[in-house]
């Protein structure tokens, strides 16, 4: 007989079939489906092989391991060669011995491995270049036979660009992919990718072309104007290697024989945007037999090699269209048009006209209240694109190295009137599979969580920015400390923060002091501020929360204690982290709306509480005695900083939200300071009549410290109150993102300070971590990493009569949803199969609540159940159930 379970959504280091790992041990995971409820896997058993037909033959037999783990499974096989497909598939057992048979075959492709492996040399352009300013881009070309005796089995293009690029073969692009080789800590680790060029290659003669972009690598960035941060000579390293059925390999890569010259394009900047003039278009200059005898040629380019690593994040990509929403011509000529939403990507532009003519693109975020561009807040960022026709009809144009944030765009120049044909928006980012959704009785809060996921789309591009529109851009390690836990509840964040920590891993100091921006380019004092630097261990532990992963702890666990060190040794004997931050300086809570707190207390907070989640990570991997040295810290820092910052009737430091909100969150305090703190904390908002004041420290903590201390109610307060400030003024003032501030638009219709003012800057939209895990009541246990274990535990409010939260986690679908119907509690869970939870009922007992119609005790799949107060506690296998509360 059949049995019931399958196997399904194999995954390799988080990917599916991944093309060009350097991953030495892989890692793998799977989802399991099973109709009967409360099944899980209580063995498995992995194969690897070099062709799906021969399985017989495995590279890799695992053997029956008695174990119900279905993620973090970690290849341990021989060694494995560089260039090569492996085929991988998985069968499981579940409790009572039922085999799924196997899978469908997964594969993974591994890279280049090592340096060695690379037999070709960096090349850049042979053409004049002024390196002081953003200039024109060049193309690259080399024609190559191929053999026409011979059968292809596969051609595969390694390559990687020092700047950016956009490689084609035979006229058509290698991928979909834009802005590769992406933006990492290229002193240290520059990602080189891998395509599967098979199709594209002919026999004869092919051409394969590239064109280099500035991009982060040469181009402007930080706002003091500076170019050249890791280099000033544009390159390009490529290995294309074609196998043939007879065994034979042919090899083309970057060497001298290649031949260049300026393109289109005659500037291109991540900033200021690009110029494009078709009539210096070359068509074909991609394609065989292309003229390009009065091309220069290539110089070698010494660069390093050992820096090299496979790609091992989803590329940014085009991930959809948004048409114009209005179209409004101006007097002067210009036309502004509104897409609506406020995005991350640039414009399709759809003209005719005659040759010479240029089209200006100009990007803003907002309009003034003339209905004018607002562009004072992108300082010295132009976010312009000009394209100028080549005449002769019908043209499309779209930039390359380039990504602008807007809502907005003034058309000028346009021959003719402008159309809802004429513009699209097109929106980019990292292509980051959805994984989270919440959605509410109160279209307020769904609007919020809906700018919550496009502040973090579109500052998802290959590194998490703070901002995509000024003269920024940079992957702050404070914003993403805020923020993860809700960016993986919304976006699979799994690979592309695997790659994020591993350069700002890259870039810490000797002293172990982790920067204010990974990928570092600020200067050499941006360094060691308290949360922006505890993102490497509090974020470290949140991944592995969400996605068990481990190896990312042992990996990093040297850098973890390296930095606890720099803490303590600034710190001193008295374990305050008062004192000046060596080469340093703390940011406090950051724009926060009341008189900041204090540094020290800050900082002493979140020394305790890396302290104590180091502790946690080390018992994780097995560091008995560094454990246990850790808590003793913990608890030391703990009592210093009741000590020093906490009085006894429980006032925290200055009374500001944020110094309660640290102290319970951090569980810095005795139950009876705790009660009391929770008091005061209430009446300092009750004060300021149901208002926050807290800044990119306080308020990812703000919501669940009230709910955690049994003041539920005030937390919705918060999450209603619609005046400033409050995440529903954002709301109701016609925001699409998040705001960099409380008021980037103020009360009387005026703009914040444009120094620093983003309409698309995602810290405050921490909330949705809330939001998913109290308000739906869907949340990770800790100590069953990955959703293994799940709590389901609502919490009703704010005259909310549902909620509904779903989340794709590594172990498949978890629902909570809930409602009020006819005065009675509802709630629906699902959870994947391998799974369990506890779910929490609220006022309820046993006897009162039915199961899909059955009594409580009756109802299949149910565990244990027991009252804790007025809620009920369920324990639950896999399946989808239906609670009732009477």
């Amino acid at each position: 007989m059949t049995s019931p379970l399958t196997v399904h959504h194999l995954r390799c280091e988080y990917l599916e079939n991944p093309l060009g790992l350097d991953e030495a041990r892989p890692r793998f995971g799977w989802q399991l489906h099973s109709p009967r409820r409360g099944t899980v896997q209580s063995a498995w058993q992995v194969q690897v092989a070099l062709s799906s037909q021969i399985f017989d033959k495995p590279v890799w037999d695992s053997g029956r391991v008695e174990s119900n783990q279905s993620q973090q499974i970690v290849y341990a096989g021989p060694e494995l060669a560089a260039r090569t497909r492996y085929f991988w598939r998985v069968r499981a057992w579940d409790e009572e011995g039922n085999d799924s048979g196997w899978s469908e075959t997964a594969w993974w492709e591994t890279g280049l491995l090592v340096p060695a492996n690379w037999k070709a040399g960096w090349i850049t352009p042979d053409l004049p270049d002024d390196t002081s300013k953003a200039g024109p881009v060049p193309l690259l070309r080399r024609e190559f036979a191929v053999a026409t005796d011979g059968e292809i089995t596969s051609a595969r293009l390694y390559i990687t660009a020092r700047g950016l690029y956009d490689a084609r073969i035979n006229g058509q692009p290698v991928t979909d992919a834009l802005l590769t080789p992406g933006w990492t800590s290229y002193g240290k680790r520059l990602q080189y990718q891998v395509y599967d060029v098979t199709p594209l290659v002919q026999s004869g003669i092919n051409a394969l072309g590239v064109a280099l972009g500035d991009g982060w690598y040469r181009g402007r960035l930080g706002w003091e104007g500076k170019r050249n941060l890791y280099g000033d000579r544009l390159g390009v390293l490529a290995d294309l290697h074609i196998d043939y059925t007879n065994g034979t390999t042919a090899l083309i890569s970057s060497d001298s024989e290649w031949r260049t010259a300026y393109g289109p394009i005659l500037a291109s900047d991540i900033y200021d945007g690009e110029r494009y003039d078709a009539r210096r278009e070359q068509p074909g200059w991609d394609t065989p037999g292309f003229d390009d005898s009065g091309w220069s040629g290539v110089l070698s380019l010494d660069a390093p090699m050992d820096t090299l690593i496979g790609s091992v994040v989803p590329p940014v990509r085009r991930q959809e269209q948004i048409a114009p929403l209005a179209i409004t011509p101006r007097p002067d000529g210009t036309t502004i048009v509104d897409f609506g939403q406020l995005l991350t990507g640039w414009v399709r532009l759809h003209v005719n006209g005659q040759a010479g003519q240029t089209v200006t693109i100009r990007h803003a975020e907002v309009l003034d209240r003339d209905g004018n561009l607002y562009v004072e807040n992108l300082r010295t960022a132009k976010q312009i694109n000009k394209y100028t026709l080549k005449g002769g009809g019908p043209e499309v144009y779209e930039p390359t190295f380039t990504f602008q944030g807007f809502r907005f765009i003034e058309l000028g120049g346009y021959p003719g009137p402008v159309t809802s044909d004429s513009v699209t928006a097109v929106v980019l980012h990292s292509d980051l599979t959805p994984t989270g959704d919440f959605v509410c009785s109160n279209p307020d809060i769904n609007q919020l969580q809906h700018n919550i996921l496009w502040g973090q789309k579109g500052n998802f591009v290959d590194v998490p920015t703070d901002c995509p529109q000024r003269d920024e851009r940079m992957g702050w390690t404070g914003d993403v400390e805020a923020f993860l836990p809700t960016a993986a509840f919304n976006l699979d964040v799994s690979a592309f923060f695997t790659k994020w920590f591993g350069d700002l891993n890259a870039d810490q100091r000797a002293n172990g002091a982790w920067p204010h921006v990974s990928p570092h380019v600020l200067p050499d004092n941006c360094y060691g501020a308290c949360a922006w630097g505890d993102v490497g261990i509090l974020g470290l532990w949140d991944l592995y929360q969400i996605y068990g992963d481990r190896r990312l702890l042992e990996r990093y666990y040297p850098n973890m204690q390296a930095y606890l060190e720099f803490v303590r040794g600034y710190a001193g004997d008295n374990l305050l982290a008062d004192k000046p931050v060596p080469n340093g300086f703390h940011f406090g809570d950051w724009l926060n709306s009341d008189a900041p707190s204090s540094n020290g207390m800050l900082a002493t907070a979140f020394f305790a509480q890396s302290a104590r989640v180091l502790a946690e990570i080390a018992a994780v991997l097995g560091r008995t005695t560094d454990a246990g040295g850790y808590r003793e810290l913990a608890a030391l820092v703990s009592h210093a900083f009741c000590q020093e910052y906490v009085s006894p009737n429980g006032r925290v430091d200055g009374g500001q939200q944020t110094a309660y909100v640290l102290a319970l969150s951090f569980d810095l305090l005795s139950a009876e300071l705790r009660a009391q703190a929770a008091d005061r904390l209430v009446g300092e908002i009750r004060e300021r009549k149901d208002h926050l004041s807290t800044g990119f420290i306080g308020t990812p903590r703000l919501c669940p410290a009230l709910s955690d201390n049994g003041k539920l109610d005030v937390a919705y307060d918060l999450l209603l109150q619609e005046s400033f400030p409050g995440w529903l003024y954002q709301v109701k003032n016609g925001a699409t993102t998040m705001w960099e501030r409380w008021d980037s638009l103020k009360p009387d219709g005026s703009f914040q300070t444009p120094e620093m003012n983003s309409f698309n800057h995602y810290a405050y939209g921490s909330i949705g971590h809330w939001l998913y895990r109290v308000v739906a009541g869907l949340d990770v246990d800790p100590s069953a990493p990955g959703y293994q274990h799940a709590i389901i535990r609502p919490r009703p409010g704010g005259e909310l009569t549902w909620a509904k939260a779903e989340y794709a986690s590594a172990y498949g679908k978890i629902v909570s949803d809930w409602s009020w119907e006819d005065g009675r509690f509802h709630l629906a869970v699902t959870l994947p199969t391998n799974t369990s939870a506890t779910v929490h009922l609220p006022a309820a007992t046993a006897d009162g609540v039915t199961e899909s119609g059955l009594p409580l005790v009756d109802a299949p799949g149910v565990g244990s159940i027991c009252q804790s107060g007025d809620e009920l506690l369920v324990e639950i296998g896999s399946g989808a159930y239906s609670f009732v509360v009477a």
